[in-house]
């Protein structure tokens, strides 16, 4: 297959176009822009839609429209935007619907900067939302690897009834590498008979709904959604390892910092410091069962992120006191490098 040069935002674009997305509706704002604006030259051509919502609420509630009537559908914000989202992501969950949201991250908190970012870690991961939901994170490390996670995003999407996010940071967005559009993996979808597509007598009334008075009723739900997530933590949790087999560190990262921890642990492994890589490709599930396994094997972890601290929570959760869990970030659209790096695996290994 021919590979093309295209920047991230482009690739996640026609990744979601090959997918078989057929309506787009979004809104403006800096890093992501490109995706919108890719779609709305894209998808009249494919015979779907673009709309370009009057704001980020409308343009939510339009996936949801389009989710409820069997569509594949995708919205893509920025952080800022993302949280204007977030009501209607709540009640898309609620309603079952699939859709792919994909969040470029900037830096904040508030209006922030238009830089890279991964502050958003809780906001995707913890349901930044109300209630009890949850929505599968997928956190790609290169062009290539966010187009394959797009067109995957919506077979699992469609495949459990749940909305998925592409949480990547402001470089994948920007950065340009070479991508091929690969031939989408097919599941073996369920038959979208709960859809709102007309009614001719012939079948039940489709109801997309996510209000529950009774109480019984809300709890009961919310249980179901439950088993489902445990079904997806059980099967779609994704990680990769690298340098893992002798390492005596172990720093988890995810998105482009990884990239850069690689060029760290390269350094090190020349300064005699025997370092590896987790790096979780789903935020949500997390790979906690993995971290957990390597806290008997190495003697400390370093978690390398751009914000103040987001995921190493769920790291110190999965080591649960077994290791010490250190921390290296940055933040304000400041990229860590691998020097910077380099130096806290030194102090780690010094003991200071």
């Amino acid at each position: 297959m021919t590979k093309v040069l295209m920047k991230g935002n482009e690739a996640i674009s026609e990744a979601a176009i090959k997918a078989g997305c057929r309506y787009f509706f979004g809104y403006p704002i800096t890093p992501q822009n490109q995706i919108p604006e890719y779609m709305s030259r894209r998808m009249p051509e494919v015979g779907g839609t673009f709309i370009q919502a009057e704001s980020e609420i409308s343009a939510i509630n339009m996936v949801y429209g389009a989710s409820g009537a069997g569509a594949r559908v995708m919205t893509s914000s920025s952080s800022p935007g993302i949280s204007l989202k977030q009501e209607g992501i709540s009640y898309i969950a609620c309603a079952k619907l699939p859709c792919v949201i994909v969040n470029i991250v900037r830096s904040g908190p508030g209006l922030g900067g238009i830089l890279p970012s991964q502050a958003d870690y809780f906001q995707a991961v913890k349901g930044g939302g109300h209630g009890d939901y949850r929505l599968i994170v997928y956190a790609p490390s290169s062009v290539q690897e966010a187009a394959d996670l797009v067109m995957e995003s919506f077979e699992v999407s469609d495949f459990y009834r749940v909305p998925v996010m592409i949480l990547g940071d402001g470089m994948i967005g920007q950065m340009m590498e070479p991508v091929e559009f690969k031939t989408p993996k097919k599941r073996d979808l369920p038959k979208k008979d709960w859809a709102a597509t007309g009614w001719d007598g012939k079948r039940e009334q489709a109801l997309i709904n996510s209000l529950y008075i009774v109480a019984n009723e809300m709890q009961d739900f919310c249980f179901g959604l439950d088993d489902i997530y445990q079904e997806i933590a059980e099967k779609e949790t994704l990680y990769e390892e690298y340098m893992m087999d002798d390492a005596d560190i172990c720093i988890v990262a995810y998105g482009t910092t990884a990239r850069i921890v690689k060029n760290a642990i390269a350094s090190a492994r020349e300064a005699g410091i025997k370092a590896g890589l987790i790096r979780p490709i789903t935020l949500w599930p997390y790979p906690s069962e993995v971290i957990s396994n390597a806290a008997s094997k190495v003697d400390a972890f370093l978690t390398v992120e751009m914000s103040m601290g987001q995921m190493v929570e769920d790291v110190r959760l999965a080591v649960n006191g077994k290791k010490p869990v250190h921390f290296f970030g940055t933040t304000g659209g400041v990229i860590p490098t691998p020097d910077q790096v380099l130096e806290e695996l030194k102090k780690i290994k010094e003991g200071k």
